[in-house]
Order: structure tokens, then sequence, then C-alpha cells
């Protein structure tokens, strides 16, 4: 086997063309941060907060009923609101993956919105904050439920959440 390396191409000394400025639209670069078991993740944008839970560490399979361990994380929620937020609304959306009518999937994550609102309006006396739920269904996955046309258990699970959304102080 041989390697044989060849100059670089020289640019013609009578080359001339026309030269264009690229221009780009730059994007927000948005970090998250993920829990190592997956089931909880922050992100950041300005001073909007999001804290996304897993539907499956705050509910069981389709239900809206809270669980033990969720009102434990909502409640390290709520701390941090408290700690961090700068009042306001604080906004409790409801999601779901793919599987289900639509119709079944706007209810269910509605109902699940409004679960983590009672849950919360608890925890959160006297904090200036008012509450408002929604549920979304299936509308505004996180990631693909379907790669390749193939499901993706993994995606679904990040898609079935409930997202709490506050501003921070300054």
């Amino acid at each position: 086997m041989s390697l044989v390396l060849s100059p670089a191409p020289s640019t013609p000394p009578d080359a001339t063309g026309a030269v264009e400025d690229l221009v780009l639209p730059v994007e927000d670069v948005i970090g998250e941060v993920e829990s190592l078991d997956g089931t909880q993740s922050e992100t950041r944008q300005g001073r909007e907060v999001t804290v996304a839970l897993t539907s499956d560490v705050l509910f069981g399979l389709d239900k809206w009923k809270l669980t033990g361990k969720a009102e434990q994380r909502l409640k390290q929620v709520a701390g941090k609101i408290g700690a961090e937020g700068a009042g306001g609304v604080v906004k409790i959306e409801g999601h779901t993956d793919d599987q289900g009518s639509d119709s079944y999937n706007v209810t269910l994550s509605q109902r699940r919105a409004q679960a983590v609102q009672t849950a919360m309006r608890r925890l959160l006396t006297g904090s200036g904050v008012t509450l408002q739920a929604k549920g979304y269904g299936e509308s505004r996955p996180k990631l693909p439920n379907l790669v390749d046309g193939k499901p993706m258990e993994k995606n679904r699970a990040k898609n079935r959440r409930v997202e709490i959304v506050f501003t921070a102080k300054q």
C-alpha cells in the first residue's frame, strides 16, 4: 500500500468572483440538566426555568392521582420556586406520549396538570404565585415518539411528563 500526498490546488491568478456575506440566524442554546435516573430535568432560557418531571414518577399508568414519591418531588420543586422564583404566574403543563387517542391524551394530561396544581397550591402558600394548569396531550413532544417508523420507549417515557415553568429572580 502506498500513500500519495498531493499539494492543495492553487487558485489561478486571474480568478475573480463575488464575495457574499453569510447571514445565518443565531438560536438560543438551551442547556438541560437531567437527574441521573432520567426522571427530572431542568432547563433555563433567560429567566424562565422549566422543571420537567416524568409522569412515571408522578402517576401510575393511565392515572392522575399523585403517588407518594410524587409528593416528595413536588416538595423539592416548591422549595426551588420559593427560593429562586420571582413570583407571578407558575405554569403547570401536562404532556403525554403518542399512545391513545388525541382526546384521551388531552384529558389525561389536563387532569395530571390539575393534580400537580392542587399539590403545589398546598406547598406554595404565601409565595405570591398564581398557578395555571393546562394539558397539551401529545402535541408538544420533547423527543420523537417514533424513529424511522419504530416506537422509541425511552423517548415516549420522557414525553410523558409534567412541566412546571416559573420566572427566576434577576
